[in-house]
């Protein structure tokens, strides 16, 4: 009985290493793809910093992974084995603006240390969004965090 005990205890401790072996992290906000290239479908976007778990390491350029019940293909080189960690102190990106679907200028996702006049949104990679309508708001920036 302690000898199959033993083995047991053995066969966890070897699926627990190779379990942490299939972990990644996205090193900048990642688009999740029904087809393993770059003009498939995007099924999501990964935020930066979030951990995956992939089935087989492999020196590929698009790896199948499983990420919040979904199943998709992403670009390796986006991947890496270690936890990304961020700087607390966050510097402000250039001010851009884009037109929207109905002819007005608005602001692009801009970083700021905290809500400016105007936000309507804190996206998932820590910009604010000034989007005039709730359909596509920080749909580059890893989705909405927070609605202002």
């Amino acid at each position: 009985m302690k000898k199959i005990l033993f083995i047991l205890l053995q066969l966890a401790f070897v699926l627990s290493l190779n379990a942490q072996d299939n972990i990644r992290y996205a090193t900048s906000n990642l688009n999740m793809r029904s087809q393993a290239n770059t003009s498939a479908e995007i099924i999501l976007i990964i935020p930066q910093g979030t951990s995956v778990t992939i089935d087989e390491d492999c020196d590929c350029k698009w790896i199948p992974i499983q990420y919040n019940g979904q199943i998709g293909y992403v670009s390796t080189k986006y991947l890496t084995k270690h936890k990304v960690s961020y700087s607390s102190n966050i510097e402000r990106t250039s001010v851009k603006h884009y037109t929207n679907s109905k002819g007005n200028r608005v602001q692009s996702p801009t970083r700021y240390e905290s809500a400016p006049a105007g936000a309507t949104a804190l996206c998932r990679d820590g910009t604010y969004s000034f989007s005039q309508s709730r359909r596509g708001t920080c749909s580059h920036h890893g989705g909405v965090a927070k609605w202002l």
